[in-house]
């Protein structure tokens, strides 16, 4: 029998400025009508299989920002303004943002909308009309299908095509606070009835290890190379931990289980952190299991079942993902049909189950929930509901959420070492040992000295807000984009929390924060 632990990854960086509650881009609003809610909605179909998600404390607590209106969000404000009354500089503003999504898979579905991707590469002039359909259509694009399919405003949206009038405009951007607010209430349903469990990560998704000590880059590849300073705050490692487990107890009303450490990133040295927090088990690369236990070729019989991390401080289970099928959802069932996919991905399952002459084995398949559907047709729904029938009708198959698997079959044997290293090549290139990613700890470094300077004189009020800016300058999307970042953006919004910081606790901003980083 194939226990199969399907955990589904959902995160957004933490893009809003602390101080004007302003977000630069929408991807947590978009994404949060996009995937978040269709994604655990689409089990009401399938009761017999079981998933995990785990949810990121920084992307819920922007989705609740959304919910309680506190957040401004200018493609938002822009999209709502009226057709007639945009400047030149809202026009260019949406001529450049307002096709930001999977030309092939979402915008050639909708033939207006496809005709001004065209009309925009020919730089032709747009007329109001023009204006007024794109508003409408970039943000009718970012709902899932079944939302275009089932509500009614959306489905009329959908229907007429072009030609859209302002009151239509409003109506359907109206939908989209109702969807961001029935979210969390979805997943707090699913968790009660056992269909679900939640996990979270790290609170503003940084990379632990490198924070307990950026030397720790070595330990996972020995020709890294490291900043000139080095970055070792054992502290933040243990705050970006139990922050996360209190706001996962505010937003859910119960204790976690499980935490995906932000990009798999594990070490022997965070291990006691986890413990401390209440964490019961944590998810890794299967790399990292190969290498913590010293084996140079693949072991299944070693990676379908969970481990344990049995410490003085306590003991930890962890499980490693099957990398092959989980990038094969993840990177390459989206160019197959839907249901040739699925067949192929049950098929190997239940090979599994035949290796291991019925043997009860757990397999985990552990990926991005959000990102990987754009580049499906039909945003990975056809895909989804033709795996979870197959799942539902398999004799050999049985989805699991962890927490009850675990408290089942707890892991027995002890690693005694656990190896350090990520998701991406069991190592932290992806963050760390390159110029521009060098850097950027560097300027994390001075910035986190000057609030060790200065948080004795700061009131409570501004040594909290200060720390929270410096946490969220500790995020692992900052360092993975640089060196590689294709307009920008995430530079801009790294320097953004940086300048916000040294704002914050009342010293000038460094002035190379105010331009591109460029190393040394």
């Amino acid at each position: 029998m194939i226990n199969l632990a399907l955990i589904y990854h959902m995160h957004q960086p933490y893009y809003k400025n602390l101080l004007t509650e302003e977000t630069p881009v929408p991807w947590v609003r978009l994404h949060g009508i996009k995937d978040y809610l269709d994604m655990v909605e689409i089990l009401k179909d399938y009761p017999e299989v079981k998933q995990i998600f785990n949810l990121v404390p920084s992307l819920v607590e922007q989705v609740q920002d959304y919910v309680r209106g506190t957040v401004k969000d200018k493609f938002l404000d822009i999209s709502y303004k009226p057709a007639a009354e945009l400047t030149q500089e809202d026009k260019d503003f949406i001529r450049q943002n307002f096709f930001s999504i999977n030309k092939d898979r979402v915008i050639a579905i909708f033939p207006r909308y496809y005709d001004l991707y065209f009309k925009k590469m020919r730089n032709l002039e747009f007329t109001t009309q023009d204006y007024l359909d794109l508003q409408v259509l970039f943000n009718l694009s970012w709902f899932d299908p079944s939302f275009r399919r089932d509500v009614p405003a959306l489905k009329y949206i959908v229907d007429k095509a072009r030609f859209f009038t302002e009151e239509e405009k409003k109506l359907m951007l109206d939908e989209q606070p109702k969807i961001l607010k029935q979210v969390i209430p979805a997943y707090k349903k699913y968790m009660e009835s056992g269909q679900v469990e939640v996990t979270l990560s790290p609170y503003y998704h940084p990379i632990l290890p490198l924070l307990f000590n950026t030397s720790i880059a070595r330990e996972a590849n020995k020709r890294s190379t490291l900043p000139r300073q080095q970055f070792k705050y054992p502290e933040d490692v243990r705050a970006q931990i139990g922050e996360a487990v209190k706001f996962f107890r505010g937003s859910f009303g119960m204790e976690p289980c499980g935490m995906w450490p932000s990009e798999e990133s594990v070490s022997e040295h965070i291990i006691p952190f986890w413990m401390e927090a209440g964490v019961k088990w944590i998810v890794a690369d299967e790399a990292i299991l190969f290498r913590s236990l010293k084996k140079k070729k693949r072991d299944t019989r070693l990676l379908y079942r969970p481990h344990l991390l049995k410490r003085d401080e306590g003991e930890l289970a962890i499980v490693f993902r099957d990398r092959n099928l989980s990038d094969l959802i993840g990177f390459e069932y989206f160019k197959w049909k839907a249901e040739d996919a699925a067949v192929n991905l049950v098929w190997h399952l239940e090979n599994i189950d035949k290796a291991f002459k019925g043997e009860e084995v757990l397999v985990t398949l552990a990926l991005d929930g959000e990102n990987a559907w754009e580049y499906y047709p039909n945003d990975g729904q056809d895909f989804l509901h033709a795996f979870y029938r197959k799942l539902s009708e398999s004799k050999t198959i049985k989805t699991v959420i962890l927490k009850d698997y675990l408290t089942r079959h707890p892991p027995k044997g002890n690693i005694k070492r656990l190896s350090a290293g990520s998701w991406i090549y069991g190592e932290f290139s992806k963050w760390i040992n390159n110029p521009y990613k060098n850097k950027a700890w560097e300027w994390l470094v001075e910035a986190r000295r000057a609030f060790e300077e200065s948080r004795a004189k700061l009131p409570d009020r501004q040594r909290e807000l200060a720390f929270k800016q410096i946490c969220i300058a500790e995020g692992s999307d900052w360092f993975w984009w640089y060196g590689e970042d294709p307009d920008g953006s995430f530079d801009a919004l790294y320097r953004m929390h940086l300048r916000n910081f040294y704002e914050i606790i009342g010293r000038p901003a460094p002035e190379y924060l105010h331009s591109p980083l460029i190393p040394d």
